[in-house]
């Protein structure tokens, strides 16, 4: 058992400009009927807030169809700079692709190992932090040694780095027409999730 949830991170927005930008999507999203303004925090295990907005009466419009009883849960808005986890959260991904020579850092070794290799993994997780907390953090490339940005390396199994995301806990799958709709209001690339609490 568990509670699953369907995730939109936006992999480009400043993390000064990610509170505003929130505020208009979901403005958006309560003009459609999608969402409301009330929130509420049942139901809902985003760790980085603890309530988000409940469906509102058109939310069906935006997914695909699992009965006229479904009872969907709330949409936690998540601003402020994160990494975020798809499937069930918090394994680090298999690999990270440099943004300056394409070559691939293998991090998890599948399938002769099941956990990230610490060394491989410490440089990114030390530059993630950094960036956590700063706004700023790199690493360098095992092939061709270069410093670059952590948000600008490329990840394996969905993992992504944002300052906002949008969680939607407990909502039949979202439609790929909302998904692209969604994007082009976002304004920058994004990376879509799907996982499990």
């Amino acid at each position: 058992m568990g509670d699953f949830f369907e995730r939109i991170v936006d992999l480009e927005v400043p993390d000064v400009d990610a509170g505003a930008l929130a505020q208009r999507m979901v403005d958006w999203m309560v003009s459609r009927g999608w969402l409301l303004r009330e929130t509420s925090g049942d139901a809902m295990y985003s760790l980085q807030v603890d309530e988000g907005y409940l469906p509102g009466p058109a939310w069906a419009e935006i997914t695909n169809h699992w009965g006229d009883d479904w009872i969907c849960g709330p949409v936690a808005v998540v601003v402020g700079r994160n990494a975020h986890y798809s499937g069930q959260g918090g394994i680090e991904p298999a690999g990270a692709t440099c943004p300056q020579c394409a070559a691939t850092t293998v991090i998890i070794d599948y399938p002769q190992a099941w956990e990230a290799d610490p060394a491989v993994w410490q440089p990114f997780s030390d530059a993630i932090d950094s960036w956590r907390d700063s706004g700023e953090g790199s690493a360098p490339c095992t092939s061709c040694t270069t410093n670059s940005p952590i948000t600008t390396w490329q990840w394996d199994d969905g993992f992504a780095l944002g300052a906002l995301a949008f969680d939607f806990w407990g909502w039949p799958p979202l439609t790929d027409e909302f998904i692209t709709e969604f994007t082009a209001r976002l304004g920058h690339r994004i990376e879509h999730h799907t996982g499990k609490f």
